[in-house]
């Protein structure tokens, strides 16, 4: 699997992750892979239902631990231009 794109929102809280992913995502292209770094355990759920509502495909979801910290992993695959 390549990616296309790389967000970071390690740090933040909702709703900035989700909100900056409003922005990758009108800067990538149909069929391109986002990949989404969080540290907010809402974006588990946040980006879930943002890929639901605007038709993205959410192909992966994964808590991973980073220096004794969990982080949240999200590849999307773009719809259609939103």
């Amino acid at each position: 699997m390549t990616i296309d794109h790389v967000l970071d929102t390690r740090g933040l809280f909702c709703p900035e992750p989700v909100m900056m992913l409003h922005g990758a995502v009108r800067e990538a292209t149909q069929g391109q892979l986002l990949q989404v770094l969080a540290t907010d355990p809402s974006t588990q759920r946040d980006i879930a239902k943002f890929c639901q509502f605007l038709e993205h495909d959410l192909v992966s979801s994964e808590v991973v631990q980073s220096d004794g910290q969990e982080e949240f992993h999200f590849v999307i695959k773009i719809a259609a231009a939103t």
